[in-house]
């Protein structure tokens, strides 16, 4: 009941709040708008601003197809196959890119001198390369998991 009043209480406030405009021109052709009367301005009435009804409760037409049960669950179906191919593919990818980044190691090289050395930059690069793989499938196994929770 509260709410009723509140909404009446708004829409009377809305109504009250429209102001009263003033336009005066000065002889430099400068324009100054006002809510308070100005010397040599005019009042403005404005036109409430046009509106538009809210859109109606869509219909389907007549003839737009129609597929029976047995035909959408065959759909379904289908499209729960798909999905769960897509995700074991996935979680195969996912498990050679960890075990990919797990056996990622710095390359090792002898130099001229007989010393031993290892290329850190080009190590660096690579893990971060194989880590947004790992990252990536992860992603893709996710939203191929809400996807399947969303056909069951």
């Amino acid at each position: 009941m509260k709410s009723q009043y509140l909404l009446a209480l708004i829409c009377a406030c809305s109504l009250m709040a429209q102001a009263i405009i003033y336009k005066a021109v000065d002889t430099s052709g400068h324009v100054t708008y006002s809510s308070a009367p100005i010397k040599g301005g005019k009042k403005i009435i404005l036109e409430p601003l046009p509106t538009m009804a809210p859109p109606g409760k869509a219909t389907i037409p007549a003839d737009f197809p129609k597929v029976d049960v047995a035909k959408q669950k065959e759909r379904d179906e289908m499209r729960r196959k798909i999905l769960q191919d897509e995700l074991n593919s996935e979680e195969k990818l996912l498990e050679e890119s960890q075990k990919s980044l797990s056996e990622a190691s710095p390359e090792v090289f002898r130099g001229t001198d007989g010393k031993t050395y290892r290329n850190v930059a080009k190590y660096e690069e690579k893990f971060k390369q194989l880590t947004e793989q790992v990252e990536l499938h992860r992603k893709n196994i996710e939203a191929l998991k809400t996807e399947l929770t969303k056909l069951k």
